[in-house]
């Protein structure tokens, strides 16, 4: 018999917190996240302007300032995140636990900023002046292995990178780890830094993103008949994930269980999702039946609701394939309506969204949305958030570049 996972620590950064409390009332009260963006020189050219950026970030609690110059911020949201969760859980990694603690982190992108600046002194400057941190700060699984340094963990470490679907894939491969007895605990989740020039005007000249740039806070508008495209985002979101009979010995505050992970690939198009969300509803599928609940038990999905015309159709149209007339019934909300797409860490913030909705019994909502779309018809929580009493589970959603899907579903305990 394989072994219950739970969650007992949470650390979130998005551009509505920095803290697990801000960041869910914000949530609640249906605040947008999204501003114009500050921090790319020469922002006017760009298609899109606006981004759920994160201003007036400071980890000087955690990383001192020698360490930061030697860190992509990636990896810096990562380490962050990572303490911040393992403070919440009240756990201590000493001697007896190091070996049995795990870490995996995903990121979609890893750290592009470096990757800009060393290119660019390389072209100027020449190949002698590119820094020896270069690659260590710039590949994508150094914020696992900073993690891991940090915290001492010695256990399992990887680095899921399935582009958005990279955090969700971090926590169901974290959670298999402990379900097969490979570690205790393992810490997990996603992290991106990537408002950037080169990820800006990339996502730009594919068209992914919003150019509604004179309403920022109105740009993301998932299931809206006039959403045009995501907000790019940054920022990380990390769990603990405990053995359950481990955590219960310590007497360790359970936020919920992650009871179903369903992993599947398209098999059709590097940026499309399969026609009618083919691949999604598989992996619906796939989490609610190792969750071992029934459809009815389900109330609530955090959809991956992108606000791009493809994304949001064909996930409204998985999911009526997986809850067929029970579809109707459940609710349905996107939070990147208010934090934006963080691409790679977006499956470890809305994991906790979900965690915390089943813990709370609150449901955040969909904001932006005003303009109901005949193919996307759905209970999408418009615009407030919404209490249910009787919410005992929740499914979230990950669908990443190149057909990559993730789903995992969380239950109370």
């Amino acid at each position: 018999m394989s072994n219950r996972v739970v969650v007992t620590g949470i650390g979130v950064l998005t551009s509505l917190g920095d803290n697990k409390d801000d960041f869910w009332q914000n949530l609640l009260t249906g605040k947008s996240g999204i501003t114009d963006i500050e921090g790319i020189e020469g922002i006017d050219e760009y298609p899109s302007r606006i981004g759920g950026e994160i201003k007036d970030f400071d980890p000087s609690c955690y990383i001192d300032r020698k360490e930061r110059k030697r860190m992509a911020i990636f990896t810096q949201y990562a380490v962050y995140t990572a303490l911040n969760a393992l403070d919440d859980a009240g756990l201590e990694i000493d001697n007896s636990l190091a070996e049995e603690t795990g870490v995996i982190v995903g990121s979609g992108i890893g750290g592009v900023e470096v990757l800009e600046e060393q290119i660019c002194r390389l072209h100027e400057r020449g190949p002698k002046r590119v820094s020896p941190f270069f690659i260590p700060m710039m590949i994508s699984n150094m914020a696992a292995g900073q993690v891991s340094i940090y915290l001492g963990a010695k256990g399992p470490n990887n680095n899921p990178v399935t582009a958005c679907a990279s955090g969700t894939h971090a926590i169901g491969d974290a959670a298999e780890i402990i379900k097969r007895g490979d570690a205790k605990v393992m810490v997990a989740g996603g992290t991106e830094a990537s408002i950037s020039p080169s990820a800006l005007a990339g996502f730009g000249s594919m068209k992914a993103l919003s150019t509604r740039n004179e309403e920022p806070k109105k740009a993301s508008r998932p299931f809206d008949k006039e959403r045009d495209g995501f907000v790019i985002a940054e920022g990380s979101g990390m769990v603990i994930l405990e053995n359950y009979e481990h955590a219960r010995e310590r007497g360790a505050e359970i936020y919920g269980e992650i009871s179903g992970y369903g992993m599947t690939g398209d098999a059709y198009h590097i940026t499309q999702p399969s026609p009618e969300g083919e691949g999604a509803a598989r992996a619906m599928k796939i989490a609610l039946e190792k969750s071992q609940l029934n459809i009815e038990d389900l109330k609530y999905i955090n959809a991956h609701g992108t606000s791009t015309p493809f994304n949001d159709k064909f996930e409204t149209m998985a999911i009526k394939e997986v809850f067929a007339d029970k579809a109707n019934e459940l609710a349905v909300s996107s939070t990147k309506s208010m934090t934006g797409h963080l691409l790679g860490a977006a499956g470890g913030v809305e994991t906790i969204v979900a965690l915390l909705a089943v813990k709370n019994g609150v449901i955040p909502p969909t904001i932006n949305y005003e303009n109901p779309d005949p193919e996307c018809d759905l209970d999408y929580v418009p615009n407030e958030a919404r209490e249910v009493s009787d919410l005992q589970a929740a499914m979230t959603n990950s669908f990443g570049f190149g057909g990559h899907n993730a789903c995992l579903v969380v239950k109370r305990v």
